[in-house]
């Protein structure tokens, strides 16, 4: 008695065409998902830090502990990034590739985070610098502010990039969700 023979799956080739960028709203909502997850990063390396360090008062050593989530953050989304996606990319299936659709090495990948901090940077260099009093109110609208502009030039990119993506040569791309497996009879 002959066994049915079993379809064999084939590993797909990588796609050939214009690799689709996913919409903002879902970036947007990727991004604030990757905010929540990075509470516990912060909550971690903060009692790491402060731990090695002895420090008993939040306000002590406040610059060294920024200096040290700074590099941990850096090494958190340089080596997710290289391996294609972190936790909240994978949830909401976008993936990170260079311009040519693959991989993002490791320098790449740093190079990416160093330049996404234009997120947040000119609003709080703007709020130090500015010399003007303004409440925490005050700064956070202006600083969501900002964010809402960078988010929306995007829109003027030609492949709706964010602009340090571009400038980073790595592109933001929808990865479809893995085919559920079939069940053979």
């Amino acid at each position: 008695m002959q066994r049915p023979a079993t379809p064999v799956e084939t590993p797909r080739p990588p796609p050939t065409g214009p690799l689709p960028a996913p919409g903002l709203a879902r970036r947007m909502a990727c991004w604030m998902y990757e905010g929540m997850l990075m509470f516990g990063v912060v909550f971690i390396a903060g009692y790491l830090f402060g731990t090695l360090t002895q420090t008993r008062n939040a306000l002590d050593n406040r610059h060294p502990l920024q200096a040290f989530l700074f590099v941990v953050f850096g090494i958190y989304f340089a080596w997710f990034w290289s391996r294609g996606q972190t936790l909240a990319m994978k949830t909401w299936h976008i993936r990170l590739v260079d311009r040519m659709g693959r991989p993002v090495t490791q320098l790449r990948a740093l190079a990416r985070y160093l330049l996404s901090w234009l997120w947040f940077l000119p609003p709080l260099a703007g709020i130090g610098l500015s010399g003007v009093p303004m409440s925490g109110g005050e700064q956070l609208v202006l600083l969501a502010g900002w964010v809402v502009v960078w988010a929306l030039l995007s829109r003027f990119h030609p492949e709706r990039q964010f602009w340090h993506d571009a400038w980073a040569g790595t592109r933001l791309v929808s990865s479809a969700p893995p085919e559920a497996a079939k069940a053979v009879p």
